[in-house]
């Protein structure tokens, strides 16, 4: 089974380019972020044309998930993380996570927030957020349900993720903060899969659209796919779909994949 990650950056303004990896890598289930589309103006109608079926969880100009699957409808179980035990979380409507059933396996769908500027509110949002998820996480280990936790994390895990550490050292994405929120997550019991195969990093997903990042490789990783005990025991592969960061009009992020046995 082939599972993917995809921050799209504009499902409506990529769409081309989404269908054309869809019809040539065939992912079993693709998952989207920055779809940056309200829930009416989601295409589903194009994925169902190439036989992808689709829940979604829009927002209007930004954020938004999406769950693709293929020959099949994903069985949503949850959109939206739960509400944090503390005051001043109660209005957070960002649609930034969507969870699913398919094939016996939970996938759950994540864009984590950006956290930049740092210090400040942006940045408290963002590791709140990740406690959230962290709690959420825990509970399907507790339950031994087999599960992939994917998405566009915003989180460089380590020094060896990103192409300078001197040129990312004050953002959000690589603050002690952050990490360390990471590999709490990881410990509680968590297989990051694409650090897992390519221990010696350098592998990255990301490259900003300015000072020609992508034509000097200056990039680093922040889309990751964490699986569970039991699906960590069906690791096949998992990789970076590289090449189609650097078709026309392309996301700024790569696709992401992994392949677990049957």
């Amino acid at each position: 089974m082939k599972i993917a990650s995809f921050n799209i950056n504009g499902i409506k303004a990529r769409l081309p380019r989404l269908l054309e990896w869809l019809d040539e890598t065939r992912p079993d289930i693709a998952c989207l972020q920055e779809i940056k589309t309200q829930d009416d103006g989601f295409p589903a109608a194009d994925f169902e044309a190439i036989g992808y079926h689709a829940i979604w969880h829009g927002q209007k100009s930004f954020n938004g998930v999406a769950i693709l699957a293929r020959g099949q409808v994903p069985v949503e179980v949850q959109r939206g993380l739960p509400e944090m035990k503390w005051p001043g979380d109660e209005a957070d409507e960002q649609a930034r996570y969507l969870e699913a059933e398919v094939q016996g396996i939970r996938i759950c769908n994540l864009y984590l927030p950006n956290g930049n500027p740092q210090p400040g509110p942006k940045f408290d949002y963002k590791l709140a957020w990740m406690e959230r998820l962290r709690e959420r996480c825990a509970a399907h280990l507790a339950a031994e349900i087999p599960a992939v936790v994917l998405g566009d994390f915003n989180v460089i895990p380590t020094d060896q993720d990103v192409w300078s550490v001197k040129a990312m050292a004050d953002d959000a994405l690589m603050q002690p903060q952050s990490r360390d929120a990471y590999a709490r997550l990881l410990n509680d019991g968590w297989t990051d899969a694409i650090a897992t195969l390519n221990p010696r990093g350098g592998v990255w997903t990301y490259w900003d659209y300015q000072a020609g990042a992508w034509q000097r490789d200056h990039g680093f990783r922040i889309d990751h796919l964490l699986l569970s005990p039991a699906c960590a025991d069906r690791l096949v592969a998992a990789g970076v779909d590289k090449a189609y960061r650097g078709r026309e009009k392309a996301s700024d992020h790569a696709p992401v994949w992994v392949n677990l046995r049957d």
